[in-house]
């Protein structure tokens, strides 16, 4: 089961969701999206949280208030975190999570630290996390047949572009040739004027 919520501090809104228990949580990290971003209470024991962008959005794009949000409710979903002032969440892209079999179930590392970001929280704010609650919804998604389903889309996106792509170029390709043949007929058209000019002024006969 996951638990979805709505950051609707802007317009609009962002999804967050978050597994329900561990195992979830291993499958949001086998079939995250790339548009997903990840949070965690740093060193400490809590939920795994996702805040899922719009395509073409970057980790830069996120406002602050979202922001607040996710860490927020990560904090909240920390059995020692929430009791704790003064914590930090970390963040980063889905695609920078790393998972070895090695790793206990929910263990995640990072392709590289450089990415992560991190957010101080001092104390829970009651008044976001009842906000966010008030918006929670429960589902039981299948989540790689929903990442397969993106990724189709994805695909498909793609290879529209890549037509319409094509399409242009050859449209280009035509106006060019157009334009060629214009030139070139005008060119024509001037030396057959100039030549003619000249046959009229030396082609008559000369009486005496």
């Amino acid at each position: 089961m996951v638990f979805y919520f709505v950051s609707n501090v802007v317009s609009p809104p962002f999804t967050i969701f978050m597994g329900a228990e561990k195992h979830e949580n291993e499958d949001l990290i086998k079939w995250g999206w790339p548009e997903d971003v990840w949070f965690h209470v740093d060193k400490v024991s809590s939920a795994h949280v996702y805040l899922r962008l719009q395509p073409g959005q970057t980790i830069d794009d996120i406002p602050s208030a979202v922001i607040e949000d996710a860490a927020q409710l990560v904090k909240a979903n920390s059995i020692n975190g929430n009791k704790m002032n003064n914590i930090d969440v970390v963040y980063t892209m889905w695609e920078n999570l790393k998972k070895t079999p090695a790793m206990e179930v929910g263990q995640v590392s990072f392709h590289r630290d450089k990415d992560v970001r991190k957010i101080r929280v001092e104390k829970r704010i009651n008044e976001i996390v009842n906000r966010l609650n008030k918006t929670k919804t429960e589902e039981h998604p299948d989540f790689r047949a929903e990442r397969e389903k993106r990724d189709a889309a994805e695909r498909e996106d793609k290879k529209k572009i890549l037509r319409e792509q094509r399409e242009k170029a050859k449209e280009e390709e035509r106006k060019r040739k157009e334009e060629s043949e214009l030139r070139s007929y005008s060119s024509l058209q001037a030396n057959e004027k100039m030549q003619s000019n000249y046959d009229d002024g030396n082609d008559s006969d000369d009486f005496m």
